[in-house]
């Protein structure tokens, strides 16, 4: 007789299920626009859906876990990670412009925490520490009144510039870090003093080049007067900053600057009590709007 039942999965087989817990999984908290609008992006590092909107995901426990690693924040590897992670249409967080960087990180901290951020700040001339929040959103909001202005015009030359990727920003403080260090050591009273000058120089000379790479990295375009086409090789540009007379790399470096000026906080401007001022405390002060990794990220507000 010919046995027409179906055969039963053998041990080598898995009874799939679906996971009813997968309908319960992070979905997206809020929809961010990016400074830039994609441009500076190289391509395939971002994807921008046709509204324009990125979607963002709250962290999950593991993301929390990567921004406690110490090493993984310094060399920036936790920041792109957790980028990624909470925002997927991002497929190369080294590559994200520096103009779009915060508002990303704000997104994030909103999808997971909420739209405010508790923040304590010494109160200058007094001993005393003041709570205070800060509104995200009109933070975010800010970034959209700020324009990159990527080409102007110098003595003799017009020059287009573009913000400084993630990863060669991080490298460039890497490497300013490091020879701040070196500086720290050389200003030891037991280091002989011969030794000292040497690596005071080298320490120096490092710092220099990384000021100069720094500009050179942010041109992409350099075109003299009275030429019809611009140099846009990257060796080429690099030759030139490192040999121009010195007014040309300050008047590019000057914008460079003034660029990356517009997209920094403005510091809140606090009007002080009473007591405060009796404790020593000015009329006015400010307190710097700073975002660093270890508390920004650390708990819900």
């Amino acid at each position: 007789m010919v046995d027409n039942s179906v055969p039963k999965p053998t041990g080598n087989m898995t009874n799939i299920e679906p996971n009813p817990l997968m309908k319960h999984i992070r979905q997206p908290k809020i929809y961010i626009k990016l400074p830039s609008g994609g441009k500076y992006w190289p391509k395939g590092a971002v994807e921008i859906p046709e509204t324009g909107e990125l979607p963002v995901l709250p962290m999950t426990a593991r993301d929390e876990i990567t921004f406690k690693t110490p090493d993984a924040l310094i060399n920036g590897q936790a920041t792109v990670d957790v980028i990624q992670s909470c925002i997927p249409d991002i497929k190369n967080a080294w590559e994200i412009p520096s103009i779009d960087l915060d508002v990303i990180l704000i997104a994030i901290r909103r999808a997971s925490y909420g739209d405010s951020l508790e923040m304590s700040h010494k109160i200058p001339g007094t001993t005393i520490d003041k709570d205070y929040a800060l509104d995200l959103i009109q933070i975010y909001d800010s970034y959209f009144h700020k324009t990159f202005e990527d080409t102007f015009k110098i003595d003799g030359f017009t020059v287009q510039i573009a913000p400084v990727p993630y990863k060669d920003f991080t490298k460039n403080a890497l490497k300013t870090f490091e020879e701040q260090r070196i500086l720290g050591i050389v200003s030891n009273e037991d280091t002989p003093d011969a030794q000292k000058l040497e690596k005071f120089q080298k320490a120096f000379a490092n710092l220099t080049a990384i000021n100069i790479d720094m500009v050179a990295n942010s041109i992409t375009a350099i075109q003299p007067d009275g030429d019809a086409n611009a140099v846009v090789n990257k060796t080429h540009i690099r030759q030139f900053i490192e040999q121009a007379e010195s007014k040309v790399y300050t008047q590019i470096q000057d914008h460079i600057k003034e660029q990356r000026a517009k997209f920094n906080h403005e510091p809140l401007v606090m009007q002080a009590t009473d007591e405060e001022k009796e404790a020593g405390a000015p009329d006015t002060y400010e307190i710097p709007i700073t975002f660093d990794q270890s508390n920004f990220f650390g708990s819900a507000s």
